[in-house]
């Protein structure tokens, strides 16, 4: 008798949930409550500004060593540049060097100049942004103007788009480099 009652009342159940008009499957609803950052306020926490603090040195020292490789890899792509072709003339009394011309050397030296060159160049830029960034940091600590802060996150927001921006150049290079190894596989097979 009491598993009549218990089926019955299920089936009222079932019935009073099917009767109403919303849908008892949905998805739970919860109230939107908007929350501000704590920036967009002017507070900082004390542990955010001792997170920034110990970040600030560090930021600035990459920066220095990005400086630093990027003015050592644009040295290293002038200097072949100019050396290179200087060189052909002693290529002509190496044996086996012989047959490269002076047009050959400028190519050559042109080239390689420019595998160091040009990423000493791009590698500048995000040097230059950690290092603002890490530099606006110190300097907001020390001074508390939102004005440094904002730099801060502006050089950091900079610095990531340009890194986007050079990850999706990088992979756009792909498809041409399969389609090269493609073509010169083809060009060998036939020679």
């Amino acid at each position: 008798m009491k598993f009549n009652n218990i089926k019955k009342s299920r089936l009222e159940y079932k019935e009073e949930i099917m009767s109403e008009s919303e849908n008892p499957y949905r998805s739970p609803e919860a109230e939107v409550i908007s929350v501000k950052p704590l920036a967009a306020e002017g507070t900082l926490t004390e542990n955010m500004l001792i997170y920034l603090k110990s970040a600030s040195p560090w930021l600035r020292f990459c920066g220095i060593m990005y400086f630093v490789g990027a003015g050592g890899m644009a040295a290293i792509g002038i200097i072949m540049m100019i050396l290179i072709p200087l060189m052909e003339s002693s290529w002509v009394e190496i044996p086996g060097l012989n047959q490269f011309s002076i047009f050959s050397g400028v190519i050559s030296g042109g080239l390689l100049g420019l595998v160091y060159l040009v990423p000493g160049v791009i590698m500048f830029f995000p040097g230059l942004f950690i290092y603002r960034f890490g530099d606006k940091i110190r300097s907001y600590i020390r001074t508390g103007t939102e004005a440094d802060l904002e730099s801060a996150f502006k050089n950091n927001k900079s610095l990531w788009k340009f890194n986007g921006i050079l990850y999706i150049i990088s992979l756009s290079f792909i498809p041409l480099i399969i389609i090269g190894g493609i073509i010169a596989a083809i060009v060998i097979s036939i020679a």
